[in-house]
Order: C-alpha cells, then sequence, then structure tokens
C-alpha cells in the first residue's frame, strides 16, 4: 500500500461545475432584476467561495455586507437543489481516481464550496471510491490559501506533508500547498490559465490528468 496522500481541489479540477455555478448565479440575480453574466466571466468569479462568487456576481454598489448575505442564501438553495443538472466531470480525472485509489495512495478533497455541497458532488460523481477527507468551506475553517485545511487531512490522514500533494487549477490552490509546505501540482484544464499557476509558482504543471500519475506514482 501506498503512504502518498493526494488533495484534490474540486470546481476546475475534478469537475467543470461552471454551467452551474453560471446558472444557479444568473438565477440569482433573476430575481432581483439584475442582468446575467457570461460563462467566461464565471471563470474568474469562482475559486475564493460561494460569497466571493455572489459578491462578485452582483453590481458593486449592492456589494453590502446585507445584501450580499441574503443574495448568498437564494444562490446556495438554488444551487443545492440544481448542483448537478450541467456539471460533468473532466475527461480522464475519472480514470485517474480509480488509478490512485487501487494504488493504494490516500484520497481527500479541499475545496473552498460550501461544506454541504462538495459533500454532494462527491457523493454524486465519486461515491464508488474510498475517500479519506472530504471538506468544504465551513464557518469554523478559513478558506483556502490559509493552509489550515491541508493541516487538517494531514493529520487526520496520518500523512506526511514530504509525500502529499495538492492538486488544483488556480492560483489559490497552488498557494494553499506552498504555505503547507506540500507538492504542488497545477492542472491546466480548469477555470484559470497556465500564466496563473506559474506565478503563484507550481512545483509541477499538467496538461492531462494521465500525467499526474506520472508524479504521483
Amino acid at each position: 500500500m501506498s503512504n502518498k496522500l493526494v488533495i484534490l481541489d474540486l470546481d476546475g479540477t475534478l469537475l467543470n461545475t461552471i454551467g452551474d455555478l453560471a446558472h444557479c448565479c444568473n438565477h440569482m440575480l433573476s430575481l432581483r432584476g439584475l442582468g446575467p453574466h457570461s460563462y467566461d466571466e464565471y471563470c474568474t468569479f469562482v475559486g475564493n467561495g460561494v460569497t466571493r462568487l455572489v459578491e462578485r456576481a452582483l453590481p458593486e454598489h449592492l456589494r453590502t455586507v446585507e445584501y450580499v448575505a441574503s443574495a448568498r442564501k437564494d444562490f446556495v438553495e438554488y444551487y443545492y437543489n440544481n448542483i448537478d443538472s450541467h456539471t460533468v466531470v473532466y475527461k480522464g480525472v475519472a480514470e485517474m481516481i480509480k488509478t490512485l485509489a487501487e494504488a493504494g495512495v490516500t484520497l481527500a478533497v479541499a475545496s473552498n464550496k460550501f461544506h454541504d455541497g462538495t459533500v454532494r458532488l462527491i457523493e454524486r460523481f465519486f461515491g464508488q471510491y474510498e475517500w479519506s477527507a472530504i471538506y468544504g468551506n465551513r464557518e469554523d475553517f478559513p478558506l483556502k490559501p490559509d493552509p489550515a485545511i491541508i493541516d487538517l487531512i494531514v493529520e487526520q490522514c496520518g500523512a506526511t506533508k514530504e509525500k502529499t500533494f495538492m492538486i488544483g487549477d488556480s492560483g489559490v490552490d497552488i498557494k494553499t500547498a506552498k504555505d503547507a509546505g506540500v507538492h504542488s501540482i497545477g492542472v491546466t484544464w480548469g477555470f484559470r490559465d497556465r500564466e496563473e499557476l506559474t506565478e503563484n509558482g507550481a512545483e509541477y504543471i499538467v496538461d492531462t490528468p494521465e500525467d499526474i500519475l506520472k508524479i504521483v506514482l
């Protein structure tokens, strides 16, 4: 059995969730008589949790604490019930997870998506695999890039940071890995570009899930 730990981001790494995030956020905007945003715009809005997503989608003059909280509530309620209508697994990701699991690699998820949504999506698309930890955003824990979530998972899984890999599609994930002292792998098929991964100091940058296997195994 392997004693390696792989911690994966969710949105933009395991799953292309932009379709549902965009649809549901635009629904929230329509409830308020506000216009929609495009797919490409939502790719720049995500990555720092639901509150920041909603805030970025709203016009600047409406970004008060109270208004954002109300809009967030409407978004989360609608999104939770429409969470997988347009969401798909990235090509090759399921096969990668299967290979890692069969090799005895410990698997975990660390996402800035709200916790219940994170758990629901993992169970929906990857429920056949054993996950040692699945964490989304919770009130008692800071968002990535704070490294606290990585520290928690490493301790919970009985792993070492020397043999832990954080995999994600954004600078947030890379910074999280660096600050936690674990290996970082940036993926280019997600919501952000190679330049962002490079600028944040990714140890590895990969173009396909198969490339991850070459690094980890």
